[in-house]
């Protein structure tokens, strides 16, 4: 009976649990631990720590480019996450031929999961439905085959212009 009363209230406040989940997770005593070890390292972190931040700043500017040229995409750069939020919602209310209706960055998620193969994060998880998350913690080829298949993904949810 506790649990099933439970279930009813989470999913009265399904957007306030989703935020408060994000909200509330935090680094490990272990992680912190690594920290303080890597803030020894020197400036920067040294050789290695540098070559991780070239890295993923490389990835990082890949996608905000490739997803910044898409129109009716808005994004903005990230300055110290490995993740993107990108500003998905003008394809919000679009019918999607074998899908349905998009009606938000969770079903857009799971348009991008069934038509792209792509799996992405609702922003509404985060207090931003208008968002999708994406992690730019994977190789550069995997970041450009996503982006492909996003995009492919994007543009049949496009009517054709008419001439």
């Amino acid at each position: 009976m506790c649990s099933f009363g439970s279930l009813i209230i989470m999913q009265k406040y399904k957007p306030i649990f989703g935020l408060y989940i994000q909200s509330t997770s935090g680094a490990s005593s272990i992680a912190q631990k690594a920290g303080v070890a890597a803030l020894g390292l020197g400036y920067a972190g040294g050789e290695a720590i540098s070559t991780m931040v070239k890295a993923f700043r490389e990835r990082r500017d890949f996608l905000v480019k490739s997803f910044g040229e898409l129109e009716g995409v808005k994004i903005s750069e990230p300055q110290g996450a490995f993740y993107l939020f990108i500003d998905f919602s003008s394809f919000y209310r679009i019918e999607a031929e074998g899908f349905g209706k998009i009606e938000n960055s969770e079903s857009l998620c799971r348009y991008f999961l069934d038509n792209a193969q792509v799996a992405l994060v609702p922003g509404d998880a985060f207090g931003d439905n208008s968002c999708i998350r994406i992690s730019y913690a994977a190789s550069v080829t995997t970041l450009q085959d996503a982006f492909e298949r996003i995009k492919k993904a994007l543009i049949s949810l496009r009517p054709a212009v008419a001439v």
